[in-house]
């Protein structure tokens, strides 16, 4: 192998020379590059020292070649090369999203759900300017519906008041530089109430793009269960009586009724959500909207869960190495089965069912729901679902379709698959540092950005998880998905509400099923140890420790765990 070496100097104009081996055709000859000297008048033009390995010429006869390069294309990430699509540099407008529809139409998740996705999938910065929360500052929490009164003058003008002063907030807002979202969420009923943000938004000189997402509803199963379980535990009717709720909320609903007036042509561009399977797109234009359409149209409001697990302790695992494609230990083996009884006695039960009766009480079974799985093409996914029952039945689709639906019926995908360490790939930690301890020091320093030689960074997978996302909003069936630590890192950290930075440094431990169900206020989060620790045989693979400061509490509730989060068993990590 013939030894390859970038250096820097600060001063002499930058130099590449290139050693071409060349035969007696250059047809014919096998070529070998080697990069001997780079050097930069300026200290912001000096790259880090890399070395490499490029096999050696099969004939000798050298030609060289020098190329003069003083003023070299250099990426403003850095070597690591950001994919543009996660830190933002895609989108070049502005964008604000006024959302309209009546109570208990899901238009808050909704307008959470966009926001969340354009932050933490496209680094674009987005805020919810919620006229409720406003309304409840200025005039209290616990307000009657006859607050809402469209005859009530003193109920109207309050309701003014908070949306003039959310509407001031949302335009000092978006005067920020760069590019950024605002979602403006409110009934916003009347076609004069809406022309009044149009105004707002003109007169401030901001020149954003504007569009409108109007929430349908008129299913009144789906209505009563998103009052249930979402309106009635806000701050409006906390500590009430449910029915004594339930009967306000809906005479509220019937105020706003009388002077609602859906969206129209002359409103401007818009899409409407109708019961969350019918859509009407008007003259959207631009990168940005059509990015927020197309999301849109894979949301829904009904609850939903997903179960997130990754496969069993691997042979990798066991020898304390990343990557690779190896298959599953005995302890691996013994969670693969005892993930399958959890799927079938836990996850495929539907919870909101009546057992079915046996001929005694001690014969009732639960009720089965539909449910998904998912997998990697990695062998040690595949193997850990492969004991997961696959039974058929007959199901009605959410568009009156009948069919057979195989149960946990697979899919591998790509997209799940781990991150790729590269030239590192089936390597210990320590080996790594002894090998490439300049790539060690900057994966300690930078771990979210930090990519692999010829290898995956945690920006590559995010960009390769968005589709899955959107596919996982998508989804009204419970989803299993048995995956790796760096992929579930990324996952749970958007269902959850984290930033991203701390994706990275997530505990996912082995053996482990989290339970995630994504509501329009949160997620709430439910894990079950499997398996136990002390059943296992021990894991080599100790991750150090990095740069990352400890996570402080964000609003979700802590979960207790029964193991550290550095514990070298448990949270073996891959890469």
């Amino acid at each position: 192998m013939m030894q390859c070496m970038a250096t820097t100097a600060h001063t002499s104009p930058a130099t590449l020379q290139i050693m071409v081996a060349s035969a007696q055709s250059l047809d014919e000859s096998e070529a070998a590059v080697g990069l001997l000297s780079a050097a930069a008048s300026t200290p912001e033009h000096a790259s880090h020292h890399r070395t490499f390995s490029a096999p050696a010429p099969s004939n000798s006869s050298g030609l060289d070649i020098v190329i003069q390069n003083p003023t070299p294309h250099r990426l403003p990430e850095g070597e690591n090369a950001t994919p543009l699509e996660v830190i933002g540099t895609t989108a070049s407008d502005k964008l604000v999203i006024v959302m309209v529809g009546l109570p208990a139409t899901g238009k808050t998740h909704i307008a959470k759900r966009i926001c969340r996705f354009l932050s933490f999938f496209h680094d674009i910065p987005s805020q919810i300017f919620n006229v409720g929360d406003y309304r409840r500052q200025l005039c209290g929490a616990q307000m009657p519906s006859r607050f809402y009164d469209p005859t009530n003058e003193e109920g109207r003008a309050a309701r003014q008041m908070a949306c003039d002063t959310a509407l001031a907030d949302l335009v000092e807002y978006m005067k920020q530089d760069g590019v950024r979202v605002a979602a403006f969420d409110a009934t916003n009923s009347t076609m004069l109430r809406r022309r009044h943000i149009l105004n707002a938004i003109r007169s401030s000189g901001l020149g954003v793009k504007k569009m409108f997402i109007e929430s349908i509803c008129d299913q009144e199963e789906l209505l009563d269960e998103n009052i249930k379980k979402v309106k009635l535990s806000t701050p409006d009717y906390r500590d009430m009586d449910p029915e004594e709720a339930m009967a306000d909320f809906k005479q509220r609903r019937a105020e706003y009724m009388k002077v609602y007036q859906p969206v129209e042509d002359a409103d401007g561009s818009y899409i409407k959500i109708i019961n969350s399977k019918q859509f009407i797109v008007n003259n959207i234009r631009g990168y940005l909207p059509l990015k927020v359409v197309h999301f849109v149209m894979n949301l829904h409001t009904l609850p939903r869960t997903f179960f997130l697990t990754r496969h069993g302790q691997s042979e990798y695992n066991l020898l304390g190495k990343i990557g690779g494609d190896s298959g599953l230990t005995p302890a691996g083996l013994e969670y693969a089965r005892r993930l399958a009884e959890f799927a079938k006695g836990y996850i495929a039960v539907d919870p909101n069912a009546s057992p079915e009766e046996g001929d005694d009480a001690a014969g009732a079974t639960p009720q089965t729901r539909p449910c998904r799985l998912w997998t990697s093409t990695l062998r040690r996914t595949k193997e850990t679902a492969q004991f997961i029952e696959h039974d058929a039945q007959n199901y009605t689709f959410d568009n009156g379709e009948t069919g057979v639906w195989v149960q946990f019926r697979q899919r591998e995908r790509r997209n799940l698959d781990e991150l790729y360490a590269g030239v590192c790939d089936g390597m210990t930690y320590k080996e790594i540092e002894q090998v490439y301890p300049e790539e060690f020091e900057r994966r300690q320093a930078d771990k979210l950005s930090y990519r692999y030689p010829r290898g995956e960074s945690y920006f590559d997978v995010t960009l390769r998880l968005e589709p899955l996302a959107q596919e996982m909003e998508r989804t009204r069936e419970p989803v299993l998905v048995v995956g790796h630590q760096g992929i579930l890192r990324i996952l749970y950290a958007y269902f959850m509400g984290l930033d991203r930075k701390e994706a990275p440094y997530v505990s996912i431990p082995l053996n482990n099923v989290i339970e995630l169900s994504p509501h329009a206020y949160g997620c709430h989060e439910k894990r079950f140890c499997l398996m136990r620790k002390e059943e296992m045989l021990k894991d080599g693979q100790d991750e150090p420790t990095t740069s990352m400061p400890m996570r402080k509490d964000q609003g979700h509730q802590p979960v207790t765990q029964m193991y550290a989060a550095n514990d070298p068993v448990m949270n073996a990590p891959s890469c």
